[in-house]
Formats: C-alpha cells, sequence, structure tokens
C-alpha cells in the first residue's frame, strides 16, 4: 500500500495550503486594517474576510459538475494555479481592490482543494485504509495552521512586519502541489471507468496496488456504475466444503462455487438459504443470529444504520489452537492482496460457466483476451467478495447477477472463513454463514462489458432523483450543517478575541510580548495540540469507525463549550480566568477535529454513486461554504447581542443535535468497499 499512501499525502499539499492560508489571513488583517485605516470601515474589513467564502459558494457550485466531466486531477491542478497567483497577487497589492482580487483568486483555490481531495482520496483508496487515508487532509490542514502561526508569530516580533509576504509565502508551495499534480497523481479509477478508459483506469490500478491482478476491483468498478435498483436483495448463504455438499448431493441449482488459488478444483460451495424470504426488513435486519433483542433506544434511529450497523457485527473468530488455526494459516489465501488467482464464481446447472463464452474481447482487462473469462480475483476490501451467479434459477430476473458476499463467523460452527483468510487449498472442514447483497450486474453475460442501458442509468442531475441518493445527501447535508452549528469557524477566526477578552494577552505580556503575538503564541500551542489528536483519529477511524469517533468525541466538545460558560459563576482569579479558558479553547478545537472537523467530508465522499459523485459533493460542500458565511457573519452581532456566553450557548445547543444526528441517521462505513455501500444505501432507503 506504499504507493497509494504517498500518493494521498501529495494530494493533500492543497489542505495544508489552506490550513496555510487561513490562519494568515486572520493574523494578517490586523495589519491590513492599520495600512488601509479599515478601523472605521468594518464592512470593508468583512468583506475582506468573506470574499473567498463568497467566492468558494460559487465555486462549489460548479466543481462537482465539473470534475463529473473533466476528472478529478484537472481540478486539482485549477486549486494550485489558483494558489499561485493569489500569492502573487497579493504581494503587488497597492490598495483594498487588489486584495480583494487576491482574496477572489484565494477562494477558487480553497474550494477546488476542499470539494475534491477527500473525493480523489476516497475514490484511489482500498477500503481497509480508506478512513486513515481521509483523515489525511485534516492533518495537512492543521498542519498548515501550525506552521502559518509559527511564521506569523517569528514576524509579529519585528518593529514592521510585512503582511504582503505574510501572505504571499504562500505561493512557493504552490509549485510544489502544481508539480505533483502534474506529474505524479494519477487519475481516479472510478472516474476513468465511468467513461469507458478500463485500460488507463487498470493502469493506475497496477501502480496503486503495486499488483498486476485488479481484474476483481476493474469488474467492481464497472459495478458502481449501476447502483442496485428495486429488484436487489439480501440473501443468507451457507458456504460449506464443496467435498462434503457435492458427495451428500446437496448442491442445489443456485449455489455458487469457490474456487481456490490454483483453481484446480472447487474447494467450497455456498448454497442459499432454503425457507428464507430474500427480501430481508431493513428495520431488524441482523447478519449474525446473536443479540437479535436490541434496546429499545435502537427502535429509534433510521433502518439504514440498523442495517449497516448490522454488517459491522460481523467481526473475526477468535482463533483456538490446533486444527482451526492451521487451516488459517500458511498457503496463498484468498484474503491475501498478492497472487490471488480466485475467479468470480458462477452458478452450478446454469448457463455461465467459469470457462465458457463471455464474448469476444477482454472489455475489462483480466488478460484473458481469447478465454473471455469473468476477472479472476473476487476479493474487493474489507471482507467482501464480489461473485457472480446466473439469475435463472428459480428467479424472475434474468441474465447475470452479482453477488456482494461476505462471511459471518460468528454464526453456525465455524472456525475460519474467507473474511479472515481462509486457505482453499487447505482441506476445509467447518461450514459457515454468509450474508449476501444480489442485483443485477452491469456485466453482460455474452460480453464482458457494461450493459449501456445499465451503465447509462443515474447520471448527471437527474441521478439525483434515485431514493438512495436522496438519502444519502440528507445524510450529508444535515453533517455539513451541523458541523458548523458546533461552532468550529467562529472559534477560528474570532478565538484570538475570545482569548484576550480572557485576559490571556495579559497573561503573556509578563514574558515580554505584546498582546498581539501573545495570541498568536496560544494558537501556535492549539494548532499543535490538534496533532497528535488527528493522528489519533487516524489511528481509529477504521479500527472504532467514523460514526463511533463522532459520537465519543461530541460529547467532549459540549462539556469544553460548557466550562466555558460556567467559568464566570466561580471566583477565579484572572490568570486561573485566562488559563482555563485557554485550556478550554485548545480542548475544543483539538476533539472537534478529531470527529466533525474531519468525518463529515469522509463520509460524504463515500456514499455517493460514482455517476452523481461529483455533484452530490459539490451540494454538500455548498451546504458547508454557506453554512461558514452564516456562522462568520452572525458571530460578530450574535456577540455584541447575548454575550460571550450566549452564543457558546447556541454552540452547545449545535453540538447537542449533531449528537443525535449522528446516532439516529449516520450509518458505519468503515472498511466496506465504496460500491458496497452505494448499493446498501440503495437498498436501505426504499420503503418498507
Amino acid at each position: 500500500m506504499r504507493e497509494v499512501v504517498i500518493v494521498a499525502i501529495a494530494a493533500t499539499v492543497g489542505n495544508l495550503l489552506v490550513g496555510w492560508d487561513s490562519s494568515t489571513i486572520a493574523a494578517g488583517m490586523t495589519y491590513i486594517k492599520k495600512e488601509f485605516k479599515l478601523e472605521t470601515n468594518p464592512t470593508l474589513e468583512g468583506l475582506i474576510m468573506s470574499t473567498s467564502f463568497i467566492t468558494g459558494t460559487v465555486v462549489t457550485i460548479f466543481s462537482g459538475t465539473v470534475s463529473d466531466m473533466l476528472g478529478r486531477r484537472p481540478m486539482l491542478i485549477a486549486s494550485s494555479i489558483m494558489f499561485f497567483f493569489s500569492g502573487l497577487v497579493m504581494l503587488w497589492a497597492p490598495n483594498v481592490t487588489v486584495v480583494l482580487l487576491s482574496r477572489l483568486l484565494d477562494g477558487i483555490a480553497l474550494a477546488l482543494a476542499l470539494t475534491l481531495t477527500p473525493l480523489y482520496i476516497s475514490e484511489i483508496a482500498p477500503p481497509d485504509i480508506r478512513g486513515t487515508l481521509n483523515t489525511l487532509p485534516q492533518f495537512s490542514c492543521s498542519s498548515g495552521m501550525f506552521l502559518a502561526y509559527i511564521m506569523v508569530f517569528s514576524l509579529s516580533l519585528v518593529d514592521s512586519p510585512s503582511w504582503r509576504a505574510m501572505l504571499a509565502v504562500v505561493s512557493i508551495p504552490s509549485v510544489v502541489y502544481f508539480l505533483l499534480a502534474v506529474f505524479y497523481l494519477p487519475e481516479s479509477p472510478p472516474w476513468l471507468v465511468s467513461k469507458g478508459r478500463v485500460t488507463e483506469a487498470k493502469k493506475v490500478l497496477q501502480r496503486l496496488r503495486s499488483n498486476e491482478d485488479v481484474s476483481g476491483e476493474l469488474a467492481l468498478l464497472a459495478e458502481g456504475m449501476s447502483p442496485a435498483g428495486e429488484n436487489a436483495t439480501m440473501e443468507e448463504y451457507i458456504v460449506t466444503p464443496a467435498s462434503d455438499l457435492m458427495a451428500n448431493k446437496e448442491a442445489g441449482r443456485d449455489c455458487i462455487k469457490l474456487y481456490g488459488p490454483n483453481q484446480g478444483g472447487v474447494s467450497m460451495v455456498a448454497q442459499q438459504v432454503s425457507g428464507q424470504s430474500s427480501m430481508v426488513s431493513r428495520s431488524t435486519l441482523t447478519l449474525s443470529r446473536h443479540g437479535s433483542i436490541v434496546a429499545q433506544a435502537e427502535n429509534l434511529k433510521d433502518p439504514l444504520v440498523n442495517l449497516f450497523g448490522s454488517i459491522h457485527d460481523i467481526n473475526p473468530p477468535t482463533l483456538d489452537s490446533g486444527g482451526s488455526r492451521a487451516m488459517l494459516m500458511g498457503g496463498d489465501t484468498l484474503h491475501s492482496n498478492e497472487n490471488l488467482n480466485a475467479p468470480l464464481l458462477s452458478a452450478q446447472g446454469s448457463g455461465v460457466e467459469r470457462d465458457k463464452g463471455f464474448g469476444s474481447k477482454d472489455a475489462l482487462g483480466t488478460g484473458n483476451n481469447d478465454a473471455n473469462q469473468l476477472p479472476k480475483s473476487s476479493d474487493i476490501g474489507g471482507g467482501w467478495k464480489l461473485v457472480y451467479k446466473s439469475g435463472d434459477g428459480g428467479r424472475k430476473e434474468k441474465g447475470l447477477q452479482r453477488v456482494y458476499l461476505r462471511a459471518d463467523p460468528n454464526a453456525g460452527s465455524t472456525q475460519g472463513s474467507f473474511y479472515d483468510g481462509y486457505d482453499m487449498n487447505a482441506e476445509p472442514s467447518e461450514s459457515f454463514q454468509a450474508a449476501a447483497l444480489v442485483s443485477h450486474s452491469v456485466l453482460c453475460p455474452k460480453n464482458i462489458n457494461m450493459r449501456p442501458e445499465n451503465a447509462g442509468k443515474r447520471t448527471g442531475f437527474g441521478g439525483l432523483s434515485d431514493i438512495g441518493v436522496k438519502r444519502a445527501l440528507g445524510v450529508g447535508i444535515g453533517l455539513q450543517v451541523l458541523q458548523q452549528a458546533a461552532g468550529i469557524n467562529g472559534f477560528l477566526y474570532y478565538a484570538p478575541q475570545i482569548l484576550d477578552q480572557a485576559g490571556v494577552g495579559a497573561l503573556l505580556s509578563h514574558f515580554g510580548i505584546s498582546s498581539t503575538s501573545a495570541s498568536l503564541l496560544v494558537n501556535i500551542v492549539t494548532t499543535f495540540a490538534m496533532l497528535p489528536c488527528i493522528s489519533l483519529s487516524m489511528r481509529l477511524m477504521d479500527v472504532a469507525g467514523r460514526r463511533a469517533i463522532m459520537l465519543y468525541t461530541i460529547p467532549i466538545l459540549i462539556v469544553s463549550l460548557m466550562v466555558l460558560i460556567l467559568r464566570n459563576l466561580f471566583n477565579m482569579s484572572a490568570n486561573a480566568n485566562a488559563i482555563v479558558t485557554a485550556l478550554s479553547v485548545m480542548v475544543y478545537e483539538s476533539c472537534f477535529c478529531m470527529g466533525l472537523g474531519a468525518i463529515p467530508n469522509i463520509v460524504c465522499s463515500e456514499i455517493f454513486p460514482t455517476s452523481v459523485r461529483g455533484i452530490c459533493i459539490s451540494i454538500c460542500s455548498l451546504t458547508f461554504w454557506i453554512s461558514i458565511l452564516i456562522v462568520t457573519s452572525s458571530f460578530p452581532f450574535l456577540l455584541q447581542i447575548l454575550g460571550l456566553s450566549g452564543v457558546i450557548g447556541l454552540f452547545v445547543l449545535g453540538c447537542i443535535g449533531a449528537w443525535i444526528f449522528v446516532y439516529l441517521k449516520v450509518p458505519e462505513t468503515k472498511g466496506m468497499p465504496l460500491e458496497v455501500i452505494i448499493d446498501f444505501f440503495a437498498i436501505g432507503a426504499r420503503p418498507e
């Protein structure tokens, strides 16, 4: 995974520039006001601050649609160019008009970087580390803030600091960003597949995965062009050693044969459980047979949340010593990322056979130009398998059907499964339960290619009417609104004033520095404290999950804000008051970055179909920018009317609302392939 990690880090250089810009403009406004005498013109001062936000809001409206047309990479290149010119213009700025021009260019750069980077990383990252890699933009942004505050603090110690140089420095790293985007970053494989450029997508995947066999993932990307439709069903399977099932002649028409790495024969067979409805209720679905009685509070959740939650109840089994451990060790396994050679599967007794014709060309780049086989690798990450079966096995649907299959090691007598690396070369002796999401395949049985009637569905703005997309938009927009309702931008842009009112500047003035330098020093410490917190979040993102991190960090935000409100009720000294305020602000900003700061963008980049992902990201980002405008523009007004404690009280209510929304409406997406997430939204959002 080294290559994909390096690519993701390179893509986040733009976010480092975002953090750098937000810190330098917040600090540089003090000097801009003095030079252009803006103390008596607060409207113009506010315009300088908000120009980039207004521009970003407008650009966001079109950025997603344009990225769906031109690709993700060109948008990152455009962002680097805008950063470069915004710095040059600011260096030359002789008056407020030119300053506003620089802020306009800067807004374009900010919008493109903030909108496209999480989307780009989600599309290149494997499911198992997607959350970790998508936390990098937040880490990079906070690092940029930290470095910028160090520079600004150093300049504030001189007699006549140059605010032009302070704000123009962004042009230097933007050159590095441009070179990386042009010469190193590849285009997103899902976008390439959506445009029919499968050969290019194959080369990019081979580079990112360091693996020649990426046929399984290519098939998955092709399937992602057509999310689950009305006929999608949830099914349960029992995966049994083929020798036992075949010997007892119990293999049914719809069984799915699992081939080992050497393709020497069928190793295991997945047989659909008989006597069960193929459509499982979304509100009560459980893939494990344990824990069927849920607490009453669970019933308040959106059925979609329970559906995703049931998936994550599947955990790898605890291995005992002896034979069961031996079955899971050694040899080539289906879970390995190297040398995968397990074909996508066929239905026994149907016309779809592994070695029979699937067309006249190798459209997915499987490497079988004349054999016309289905892709060889079925491992799609996170313990999921992509397999195929015929649709004529007692079902109304015809043609090829895709099956997203995941084992449930907690059910039955299993001691191991392909979830944690079943050795298909060994003599398997255990059966285990598996859950499957079954829907029409985008591949045509007579030609391994995308069927036009499926691949062309749900594109453009017309795709927004899809019920799964609408439900996903509700989640994404809600997270973006409540992120700002928690008050983060009020703190970021007005923290120096808050700290100054609390006497932090006066406290640090004893060390012989000005109040301005003192506020900047506090910001250095605060942004530095963010970095280990974000690092911890990166470590937990694919372990605890997005939902759990938000549910645990939001209460810490509430406590920090309540301390800021209640501190005035206690008779504290000026120094104690300053210390408590500074610590509360530090804890708030650090924990915010761990959860509500990073995760909304991660979730938004995961839950939309490829065909409308850019448009949906634009809608969510537009909500983000509008929310920022409302918070930053109303903060001074509310501060004057309600006072600091009253405004913070509103932020407390925002945090409480965010926690309730996450608990009831936001599903857990860790470790799931993007295409599987999309299908689960489609099936889980359908009415009962």
